[in-house]
């Protein structure tokens, strides 16, 4: 497929940057592009909440787009989880996302409820004191495993401080 080739060489000029520190252990995926493919590779829906956990494997993603790849638009339209308004972009978004888990050696991805619009206002929130609140919306720290426990803890500011003493 032409536009498998195309994405292959363009991934190839950057793909080992993201490795030269080290394979990561947890890569997530941040779009409705992957919500959509988690959805359809069956991935548990939307309305099950954005705490359920959704992954999506590399070798279910190689399987959607060989599939779809054999439909019409009209057809990817009426598949359980795409949006008619993109079923005729669902295809390529699918071959961009294998051919970069592809490139970079990744198994499988976590799908995150939200993109990276909702990440710039959280991370803009966070920045931002709110004046009715001495307390800030706080990012969470990355979390910490202490035998097979995951620990996610709040930095602590200075007004969380005061009030404990």
């Amino acid at each position: 497929m032409e536009l498998c080739r195309y994405v292959r060489s363009s991934l190839r000029e950057t793909a080992d940057h993201p490795l030269w520190e080290g394979k990561p252990q947890r890569v997530v995926g941040t779009s409705k592009t992957f919500k959509q493919l988690a959805r359809l590779a069956g991935a548990p829906p939307q309305r099950k909440g954005p705490f359920v956990r959704r992954t999506l494997s590399r070798r279910d993603l190689h399987g959607l787009v060989a599939r779809m790849a054999t439909m019409t638009t009209d057809r990817r339209a009426k598949l359980q989880g795409v949006a008619r308004s993109r079923a005729h972009q669902i295809l390529a978004g699918a071959i961009v996302a294998d051919e970069t888990l592809y490139a970079l050696d990744v198994d499988s991805i976590d799908v995150s409820p939200w993109a990276l619009r909702e990440g710039v206002i959280l991370q803009h929130l966070s920045a931002v004191p709110d004046p009715q609140n001495d307390l800030p919306l706080q990012v969470l720290s990355p979390e910490v495993h202490v035998d097979k426990a995951v620990v996610t803890s709040l930095p602590i500011t200075e007004s969380s401080h005061d009030r404990t003493r």
